[in-house]
């Protein structure tokens, strides 16, 4: 009966780190794109608004000069009438007949007045709805030659970083099945709420890797150990080991000075003895 190996907390660790590298790389591709995809984005969206405003505008349009073909059509009907009663005024058998008629036609009359008022007011409507057209078609106009230079730009970033890009999302698909599932839902929700994406790091220089914050010596060694999972008590992000210190070379020179400084005290003394012994 075959027996199942236990991942060793070092190999939780090391796991976890490699994702961390592998998420952090391609947030550096990001960070070269900038702000263009989202740029491109709200170009798109602002577009996609224009279009949406000029299409409203052009059913209103339709609208108003479907009103102004209303009245047209009214008053070509009060013309007919008008000429009607005119010829009806002419076999009119008394006056009572003809007073009759002539209120009609007057009605008719004043149905043409008020169609003629209306026309006016809804042109006057139209001609604003075509200036309102005017303004948004030519910002539509520059919006998309934005939006067309912002997509080349943004097109030759991604097909320089695509590569990299691809392998690391391929990398990172292979990394995460490493990783245990706790630890891998632990790690995404660091990863969210971290400014920079870093939700795994080392100690270095005595200090967190991701806030910065001092690790008492004592717990620098439980690191080392690697027989836990040990997080920042500061800022939550796990840490996978302790960075080595590598002595500065000031140090050296320094010592070396001192060794010169020895050397030449000495040669003094023994000179001086020499004086004092002629």
């Amino acid at each position: 009966m075959a027996t199942v190996t236990e991942t060793t907390i070092a190999q939780k660790l090391e796991a976890l780190l490699k994702l961390q590298t592998i998420d952090s790389a391609l947030d550096n591709i990001k960070k070269v794109r900038g702000d263009l995809p989202e740029e491109v984005r709200d170009l798109e969206d602002e577009i996609i608004g224009m279009e949406t405003r000029l299409s409203k505008f052009q059913q209103e349009i339709e609208t108003l000069d479907e009103q102004i073909s209303g009245y047209k059509n009214a008053k070509k009907e009060s013309e007919k009438l008008i000429t009607k009663y005119k010829e009806q005024q002419m076999n009119v058998r008394n006056n009572r007949e003809f007073e009759a008629i002539s209120k009609e036609v007057e009605l008719q009359g004043i149905e043409m007045e008020i169609a003629d008022k209306r026309i006016k007011e809804i042109d006057f409507k139209v001609l604003n709805k075509n200036d309102e057209v005017a303004g948004v078609e030519s910002a539509l106009f520059e919006r998309k030659k934005d939006l067309e230079i912002k997509q080349k730009e943004l097109e030759l970033i991604i097909a320089e970083s695509e590569e990299d890009e691809q392998k690391s999302l391929k990398d990172r698909e292979k990394a995460m099945k490493i990783v245990d599932a706790r630890l891998l839902k632990s790690y995404e929700k660091l990863r969210d709420n971290a400014r920079n994406g870093l939700a795994v790091v080392m100690v270095k220089r005595g200090a967190c890797g991701g806030c910065f914050s001092s690790v008492p010596p004592q717990r620098q060694t439980d690191i080392k150990d690697k027989k836990k999972i040990i997080v920042c008590e500061h800022c939550g992000r796990v840490f996978a080991g302790v960075e080595d210190v590598i002595p500065a070379p000031e140090k050296e020179k320094k010592t070396r000075g001192k060794v010169t400084t020895a050397a030449a005290a000495a040669a003094a003394a023994t000179a001086a003895a020499a004086v004092i012994a002629e």
